[in-house]
């Protein structure tokens, strides 16, 4: 059983079972631990209104169910492209038991200037914010520098650089207006701006920028609460090698062949960590990959 399969199971089973052979003073002492986290984690985001971008699936989707999860009084703000997925995530997000807090979707374009000027007046001006998730992002095409199209170039620089940068823009005029500055931004990189690659140019210079920006805007927020954290994740089984290969599914799926990829799961698990922190606690920068991974071209795959 792959690592990560294994971690998942364990955490997953009943306690009891894992614990069967244990000393009952072991047994106590690790649930009123685990209790403790879990608790604190909720109080600490109890009635917090978080902005997920690209919530329509992967990432974003999980991450915004990871907050509800954890602390079911959370207001969440989720946008996407595709409205159709943003609903289905939203009565996802509402059906959980217990869920006591609020799901509001609004079709948003990052790679849109005009659109984002607009979501600042009436969606942060009305809603407020305290957490922001720039997880919107994508790449496009394999091809080498001298053979990338214009528009290619545009829409990875538009969505991955410009539209994390316009919602940051947003997020710290908000969070500075709030007694001397609180809130949260979660900026999702990757490993490709720790480690460019061929085919890769613009999509990785995107992330470069990405990681450039964050670690700009963390030094000059140090005279504040507003925490900047930023989040590499190395291979991830989403849609995103879809998109990359143009819809070419099969292409997509030989990128994980003889891998066991991360889930989305385990990034979302990893952002609600950060933000659940004590105010003073800043999880600033985060590299994570599966077991069978050492960088951006060092991967292991079974025969």
């Amino acid at each position: 059983m792959p690592l990560r399969q294994t971690v998942r199971t364990f955490t997953s089973l009943p306690f009891k079972s894992l614990f069967s052979n244990t000393s009952p003073t072991f047994t106590s002492a690790y649930t009123r631990t685990m209790s403790a986290f879990s608790s604190a984690a909720a109080q600490r985001l109890a009635g917090k209104t978080i902005l997920v971008t690209g919530a329509s699936a992967g990432i974003g989707k999980a991450t915004a169910l990871e907050f509800a999860k954890t602390s079911p009084s959370v207001n969440l703000i989720l946008t996407a492209r595709r409205v159709d997925a943003l609903e289905k995530a939203k009565a996802e997000i509402t059906a959980l038991p217990g869920f006591t807090g609020s799901v509001t979707t609004y079709k948003l374009d990052v790679s849109n200037v005009d659109e984002l000027a607009l979501f600042e007046t009436e969606v942060v001006g009305k809603h407020g914010l305290d957490v922001l998730v720039n997880n919107a992002g994508l790449v496009k095409g394999v091809e080498k520098v001298g053979e990338i199209s214009q528009a290619d170039i545009d829409v990875m620089y538009n969505t991955n650089v410009r539209g994390l940068i316009a919602l940051s823009q947003i997020a710290v005029r908000h969070y500075k207006s709030k007694n001397g500055g609180r809130g949260d931004i979660v900026n999702l990189g990757s490993i490709a701006g720790r480690e460019p690659y061929v085919g890769g140019s613009i999509y990785c210079s995107t992330k470069a920028a990405v990681r450039a920006f964050t670690d700009s805007l963390r030094r000059e927020t140090i005279d504040t609460r507003i925490r900047i954290i930023e989040i590499d994740p190395g291979q991830v089984e989403t849609e995103f090698s879809v998109v990359r290969f143009r819809g070419d599914v099969e292409a997509a799926k030989k990128v994980y062949e003889g891998c066991d990829p991360l889930t989305p799961e385990d990034i979302a698990e990893i952002a609600v960590f950060a933000v659940s922190r004590r105010e003073n606690v800043v999880v600033a920068d985060t590299l994570v990959f599966p077991s069978h991974q050492a960088g951006a071209g060092a991967v292991h795959r079974r025969s």
